[in-house]
């Protein structure tokens, strides 16, 4: 099976076989670029001609795959290409071979050859100029910078042009990546705040919910199922109205309309007054100071979450809501009592847990929530510290 060459070698093929085919017709028919009897002919005649041309021919087949070579080889071609009668073609041959070693060579060659060659013409004009004060003299290093330094230059732009624009492909490229992770991280990000403020204001009103439907069904007595069920309608209305209000919030893409206003430490009073509708014996124990927004609503939700699990999970006792403020950071604490439940449960997932822990992981807080012994007995404690300072100094950037 034949392998096929890469498409660039097949070009340069091409272009040593074009380049061999139009030096023989140049020669065939007889022209040639200096009569023979120029001084510095060394070699008249027609067939000295062939053997620079054959040599620059063959190094056109290595213009890309190893161009210095193919430099260094046609070098002494075009040399002695000098010194016999000449070919125009051998002569283009060499300025292609010089034009490849800049643009294809490694970049130390592609800033040096320009540098030698300029030198090379600008000598060229001036040391024959010097020795045979002819004007006629300067020709030479016009020649030489048309062979070696315009090829040499012209590779050069190109190679920087062909590097800038890979160099700007390369930060496109880059800057998409970024802003794609960026887009993915936005809509994390977003997609983690819309499950904690869901379970966050939903959680409550549907486990007190369950509690007092499974207490209705289980306990045949008229006076507590119309209790219950009172419960169970103002927690299914409180409820809606806030699966509403997220929906709403969702939905609105105008930028028209303001959210409704977030959650503050004002309303721990009514929280509290609703979990003890719900049956919880709660004691509200909070000092009374001025906050940064983030670190009020994440109070607020940990206070939330924090008598949801006790009216799903808590053993019957008094339930201790406390905030204070410590060393520059805003303590939240939530005590229940801990042990065997002979009320109803709600099923739990965990995910109060995990929301409570990245509210205060997104405040630079820290967060434990684990049982306890105290003189009363074993309470389930959560106790949250969050920077007051730190997300001042954030808010104020």
């Amino acid at each position: 099976m034949a392998v096929r060459l890469p498409r660039h070698r097949r070009f340069d093929v091409h272009v040593a076989l074009g380049g061999l085919l139009g030096g023989l017709l140049l020669w065939g028919v007889g022209l040639a670029t200096r009569p023979h009897t120029e001084a510095y002919v060394l070699l008249p005649g027609r067939w000295p001609v062939l053997l620079p041309l054959f040599v620059m021919a063959g190094c056109e087949l290595l213009r890309r795959a190893a161009p210095r070579t193919a430099l260094l080889i046609g070098t002494p071609a075009i040399v002695l290409d000098t010194v016999t009668q000449g070919n125009l073609v051998t002569i283009l041959m060499y300025t292609d071979l010089m034009y490849a070693a800049v643009l294809y060579g490694p970049p130390a060659s592609a800033h040096r050859i320009p540098r030698i060659t300029g030198l090379l013409s600008v000598a060229g004009a001036v040391v024959p100029f010097a020795v045979w004060r002819e004007p006629e003299a300067l020709l030479i290093g016009v020649v030489t910078g048309l062979v070696s330094f315009g090829p040499a230059a012209t590779g050069l732009i190109v190679r920087n042009h062909r590097d800038a624009a890979e160099a700007a492909r390369l930060r496109a490229e880059q800057t998409a990546l970024l802003a794609e992770m960026d887009r993915t991280q936005a809509v994390t990000a977003e997609r983690a705040r819309m499950a904690r403020e869901l379970h966050d204001m939903v959680a409550n009103h549907l486990s007190a919910i369950a509690i007092h439907s499974t207490a209705a069904l289980s306990l045949d007595d008229p006076k507590t199922s119309q209790d219950a069920l009172v419960v169970i309608r103002e927690n299914s209305v409180e409820g809606l109205a806030e699966m509403r209000r997220l929906i709403g919030i969702l939905r609105d893409s105008s930028g028209d309309v303001e959210p409704s206003a977030a959650p503050t430490l004002d309303g721990l009073g009514s929280l509290v007054d609703g979990a003890r509708t719900n049956g919880l014996d709660v004691i509200l124990d909070a000092e009374r100071s001025e906050v940064p927004a983030p670190v009020e609503l994440a109070a607020y939700r940990i206070v939330q979450e924090s008598l949801t699990n006790a009216l799903k999970h808590a053993a019957p006792g008094r339930v201790t809501v406390s905030l204070a403020r410590r060393d520059g950071s805003l303590v939240v604490s939530v005590t229940s009592p801990y042990g065997d439940r002979d009320a109803p449960r709600a099923p739990g997932s965990g995910a109060g847990l995990v929301g409570m822990r990245e509210r205060v992981a997104l405040l630079d807080g820290t967060f434990e929530a684990a049982p306890e012994d105290s003189p009363e007995g074993k309470i389930w404690v959560v106790r949250a510290t969050l920077p007051v300072s730190h997300s001042v100094e954030g808010d104020t950037a």
